[in-house]
């Protein structure tokens, strides 16, 4: 069994002017990325590149429609590399832009289109969530279908990943939270992963550790105390992405696209939404396992018996740092707990195949109803 694989070269840098003197963007590049942050970053270093803003194709998460739109504008281009600079809806479009893009992206994520590579990849990631720098899975909501589906091949691996703490500094509070929630969830759910191993293990277990105690120090001392621990988060859900790119994510993931698909709720959010529901329907039907030495460990920063409710608990804690919503504070009507359901099941099996138990349909529809 492969117990380890790490693709992308891995760089780290306190400044992206730093960044920039060695990877000499230029001429030859697409930097892809927002407005703004490409003022304050890119645009004073006199950066010569071809240049896609996200802002002028659509807001929020990837769609098939701004991804093909995009690759039309960039077919316009010439160039040999993109610098993709921003968060999990650049990252993930980049992934594709990267490949051999067909008129019309959606085949790729069906699977009608076989992948193939044609521009060297650098992702620099500024959110502390998805480590998608160093994972091959991009998603993309696909309007026609209703849903969001990931494509998760060799050909989506970026060539370079780049650290970069300062270019946290902007990120509102919001974004950082439901971003770092996301990468506790990557770091947890890849834990109890059957395609676990002792390395990628090592990874979610230092995860948790730096995420959890970062966010005890928040807690007690207040938002802006974030800033104090900007690459601490970064370099958490790096860890994160090598543990959940090896062992992959699961049920919250897979519950979670069901509400990014159709109410158009942002990634970390939507995870955020379903993560302690699904932990604690592990533990009730499977208490005594791995997530025992899950809950022992948040137990310790939430200083709570790991033989109690931890789970609970943890939902108590994250809710001092962001609440939580019911889904019908989203739009999502009761008669579609059902279709959620079938929809998970029928288009999400990649993920479902990571659970830490097998949850039955009915397992799976109770989580939509405790939830509504």
């Amino acid at each position: 069994m492969q117990a380890l694989r790490i693709v992308p070269t891995i760089f780290c840098f306190d400044t992206f002017k730093e960044f920039n003197d060695e990877f000499k963007i230029g001429k030859r590049d697409l930097l892809v990325t927002n407005e703004w942050l490409h003022e304050p970053y890119a645009a004073p270093l006199g950066i010569e590149a071809n240049l896609i803003c996200q802002e002028k194709y659509g807001a929020g998460e990837p769609s098939d429609e701004m991804i093909d739109a995009m690759a039309r504008d960039m077919k316009k281009m010439d160039f040999d590399r993109i610098i993709a600079f921003g968060g999990g809806t650049i990252v993930d479009i980049c992934k594709i832009l990267a490949l051999d893009v067909p008129e019309r992206s959606i085949g790729l994520f069906t699977g009608k289109t076989a992948p193939k590579k044609l521009k060297e990849l650098v992702v620099v990631p500024t959110t502390c969530g998805t480590g998608s720098e160093v994972t091959n899975v991009a998603v993309s909501e696909l309007k026609e279908l209703h849903t969001k589906k990931g494509i998760a091949v060799d050909e989506t691996y970026a060539d370079a990943a780049v650290l970069v703490p300062e270019t946290l500094s902007g990120l509102p509070y919001k974004f950082f939270v439901t971003s770092s929630v996301d990468a506790l969830i990557h770091a947890m759910e890849s834990f109890l992963s059957p395609k676990a191993s002792v390395f990628t293990e090592m990874y979610s277990l230092h995860a948790m550790e730096m995420i959890m105690r970062g966010y005890k120090e928040i807690v007690e001392k207040g938002p802006d105390e974030r800033l104090k621990h900007l690459k601490d988060f970064l370099l958490a859900a790096n860890y994160a992405g090598i543990a959940f790119g090896n062992a992959g994510c699961a049920a919250v993931h897979a519950l979670s696209y069901s509400i990014g698909g159709a109410f158009h709720v942002p990634h970390g959010e939507a995870n955020y939404q379903f993560f302690t529901e699904v932990f604690k329907a592990y533990a009730r039907k499977k208490p005594d396992g791995k997530i025992k030495e899950a809950a022992g460990l948040l137990a310790k920063f939430l200083g709570c018996s790991p033989e109690g409710d931890v789970f609970g608990e943890l939902e108590k804690f994250l809710n001092k740092l962001i609440g939580k919503k019911p889904l019908r504070e989203y739009g999502m009507t009761e008669s579609q707990i059902d279709d959620f359901t079938a929809s998970t099941i029928e288009n999400q099996q990649r993920l479902l195949a990571n659970n830490y138990v097998f949850l039955e349909k009915e397992e799976i529809r109770e989580i939509f109803a405790n939830l509504y």
